[in-house]
């Protein structure tokens, strides 16, 4: 019987082993997407809130690509830019970062912890005060 019982927890160890091989074959893919969760300013003065993942941004750093995924479908409300996959760059003035989609700027930016904020008062020409400020919060995706 004790050879048997053995025999039984042997079994159960070895099955219940997980051997590590550090399989380094699939890198991991760690994917940033941007949800706007606020437009305030303007000249009308709006202040607009969305929800995650209603409108989504997703720059693709190597091939220089700003894919926005847009599911508003109120027109009255401004909510940046249509769903699409726009050309972008990034202008670097001083010690400010301004960003330009589709070969026209689109203002300065800043980006802190789990925030991104797009700034259209602040340009490479100066401020202005009836321009809109976009706020996005950070979602990161591990594949």
């Amino acid at each position: 019987m004790k050879r048997y019982l053995l025999i039984l927890f042997f079994s159960i160890a070895l099955t219940s082993c997980s051997i590590n091989t550090n399989d380094t074959s699939q890198p991991q893919v760690i994917t940033v997407y941007w949800n706007l969760v606020n437009v305030s300013g303007g000249v009308s003065g709006v202040d607009i809130d969305y929800n995650v993942g209603d409108i989504v941004w997703l720059f693709d750093e190597v091939n220089t690509k700003l894919t926005v995924t847009n599911t508003n479908t109120d027109d009255t409300l401004e909510d940046g830019l249509d769903s699409g996959t726009y050309p972008y760059s990034v202008i670097n003035n001083s010690h400010d970062l301004f960003l330009s989609i589709d070969g026209t700027e689109f203002g300065s930016f800043t980006v802190s912890g789990n925030q991104l904020i797009i700034d259209q008062n602040i340009t490479t020409g100066g401020t202005g005060a009836d321009g809109y400020v976009y706020t996005f919060q950070k979602t990161t995706v591990i594949e």
